[in-house]
């Protein structure tokens, strides 16, 4: 069906919609938010309707629906007609479309004779990175006549940037035998390869060890230095996801040795990438640092690198960034990542939100980081499930922080549940309720094993162990972690992990009443989080200080930070700092009558 309504046109079954002759990009729960409210243009729609046509068997709150609709409206704006959705307060939202609209039925089916046109359609829509569109007339064409592999390549590429990997696994597996059956080796590689990661992604570890053993098999047969080094860079994630760091970086060095200005710049930008991860999972930060700034630079220079490509490289940098507590730089890729999605036409990914999800519970947009960790929850389920339980550990982060103890814990649980370590958010919440043994100790344990997953967080694990042990009267313990953490700054320069070891010698120096220098460390620790905009960290340490000096009696100072606490609090929608000001007040302003009388 095809509904044309002011400058807008509307292709249901192509999933597209066209304005001034060319397609808008619309994730695909905005494009079905505006089909559900055209087909029900003639009544009010109730949000609970919408939400279970939008999110079918999955638990969301209004705030998705608010922001599915905000975003339609910002396309909407582009013709002049974003007040066509219309909220009904206490009922829902209805589509109003004023003046004539005409409604055509597309023809039931498409002849042998317009299959080659239907492909060149098909081919055109993905080189203009219209994706619905592209996915759409690509299952059309294959229904009348049979698609040959780079048909099926691009058709599979469609799908994975329209969000929907778990449909373009069969595809890419028809590109494989199609490519091979035409002596095409090259392009059988690279889709061997992806399909490889894609059954990683959905945690089918031996599924995609066998696709890359096919893919390794072909590569050795030619003599192509693209697909050698796309092979060598796939072999580096399975070795780091086997827990071989050392032969990950070794492998992800020999693919872009391989490579190296031989006109690949993806797989070249992929494996540079790489190797910078694995250097900064075994120590070597700096260089970590170098290699995945120049990768960056590479792609974003390029013309040649398709979407998919581009977002995993995108995604391993962001990735990077969340693991190393590098937060403002965690937030630049997150946003830099949220426009290339943008201008390439894909939709945001479950792991996508996942990162953003991260940053913006750090930053404090908490409300905003609860609606996008539930979206990503969603998602994860079919794209990635092996990142279940750290989303799980992320929603945890984001409820501690607004006050929700016990929602906060039950996640841990789960992520724990789903082989995740929920640390350090969950020590942080325990170290809070005064279960401070607890906490070192779990925070002990994750520090066991030498996986990638712990190799990559040791500086942030250090660095609370750090403060735990400080807390629970392990000074000598701390002393160690701290001077093993600030005497390697090149190692982790991180101003997070600075903070933190701020924060731990602010303890110790107050186990030993000296309150000048365990003031000095917590002002030291908060002026850290506020370099990196991490507001939910730079309330809790103004309220620690307030306390501080509430203690020796310094009413004014102490008024200062609970002032500026209370502001900051009211912006995040901490429930849990916002009562911790008030009561806080209350002593101060007590202090302060006692003084007067």
């Amino acid at each position: 069906m095809t509904l044309r309504f002011g400058p807008f046109e509307l292709d249901e079954a192509g999933r597209a919609l066209m304005h001034a002759q060319k397609e808008v990009a619309l994730q695909p729960r905005v494009f079905d938010l505006l089909v559900y409210l055209m087909r029900n243009r003639d009544r009010v729609v109730t949000k609970d309707e919408l939400l279970e046509a939008l999110w079918p068997d999955v638990t969301v709150t209004d705030n998705s629906l608010q922001r599915a609709v905000s975003m339609l409206r910002g396309v909407l704006r582009k013709g002049g007609m974003d007040s066509a959705i219309r909220n009904m307060p206490g009922r829902g939202y209805r589509f109003c479309i004023e003046g004539p609209s005409e409604l055509q039925v597309a023809a039931p089916g498409t002849t042998d004779g317009q299959a080659a046109d239907v492909r060149a359609q098909a081919r055109s829509a993905a080189a203009a990175q219209a994706w619905n569109e592209a996915a759409a007339l690509f299952e059309t064409a294959d229904i009348a006549d049979s698609l040959d592999g780079a048909d099926l390549h691009q058709w599979a590429l469609a799908l994975q940037c329209t969000g929907k990997a778990h449909a373009a696994v069969p595809v890419l597996a028809r590109a494989v035998a199609a490519h091979i059956r035409a002596g095409n080796v090259p392009p059988a590689v690279v889709d061997a390869v992806t399909l490889s990661g894609l059954h990683f992604e959905r945690g089918q570890a031996a599924i995609a060890k066998g696709w890359l053993a096919r893919a390794e098999d072909w590569a050795s047969e030619i003599e192509n230095p693209a697909t050698t080094a796309l092979t060598l860079w796939m072999k580096s994630k399975v070795a780091a996801f086997d827990g071989e760091p050392e032969q990950a970086l070794s492998l992800a060095d020999i693919a872009y040795s391989t490579v190296r200005h031989k006109d690949a710049v993806g797989i070249e930008a992929l494996s540079l990438a790489y190797r910078g991860f694995y250097r900064l999972c075994l120590g070597d930060t700096r260089a970590g640092l170098a290699d995945q700034d120049l990768a960056a630079a590479m792609a974003l220079s390029s013309g040649d690198i398709d979407p998919i490509v581009g977002g995993i490289l995108y995604c391993n940098i962001l990735w990077a960034a969340r693991m190393f507590c590098d937060w403002a730089r965690a937030d630049q890729w997150t946003l830099g990542y949220q426009k290339y999605c943008t201008e390439s036409g894909m939709e945001l990914t479950g792991s996508c939100q996942l990162h953003r999800s991260e940053v913006l519970g750090v930053r404090g947009s908490l409300g905003e980081a609860l609606s996008r960790i539930q979206d990503s929850l969603a998602r994860l389920t079919g794209d990635a499930p092996w990142a279940i339980g750290d989303a799980n550990r992320v929603l945890g982060d984001v409820h501690a922080a607004i006050g929700n103890d016990e929602d906060a814990l039950e996640a841990y649980e789960k992520a724990y549940a789903h082989g995740w370590c929920p640390e350090p958010g969950r020590a942080m919440l325990l170290l809070e309720r005064g279960e401070a043994e607890a906490a070192y100790a779990s925070l002990e344990r994750s520090l066991i094993g030498k996986t990638w997953w712990t190799l990559q967080r040791r500086g942030m694990l250090f660095a609370h162990l750090a403060l735990a042990a400080a807390h629970t009267g392990r000074r000598e313990q701390a002393l160690e972690l701290i001077e093993e953490l600030s005497g390697s700054p090149d190692r982790w320069p991180m101003p997070s992990i600075r903070a933190l070891t701020n924060e731990a010698q602010s303890v110790l120096a107050h186990a030993r009443d000296d309150y000048d220098s365990a003031l000095r460390h917590l002002h030291l620790a908060r002026q850290l989080w506020s370099s990196i905009d991490g507001r939910v960290q730079a309330v809790r340490l103004r309220l620690r200080i307030a306390k501080l000096q509430l203690a020796h009696d310094d009413v004014r100072g102490a008024s200062a930070e609970i002032h500026a606490a209370q502001l900051l609090a009211s912006e995040l929608g901490s429930r849990k700092y916002g009562a911790e000001c008030a009561g806080l007040r209350r002593e101060a302003d007590i202090r302060t009558s006692g003084r007067a009388a």
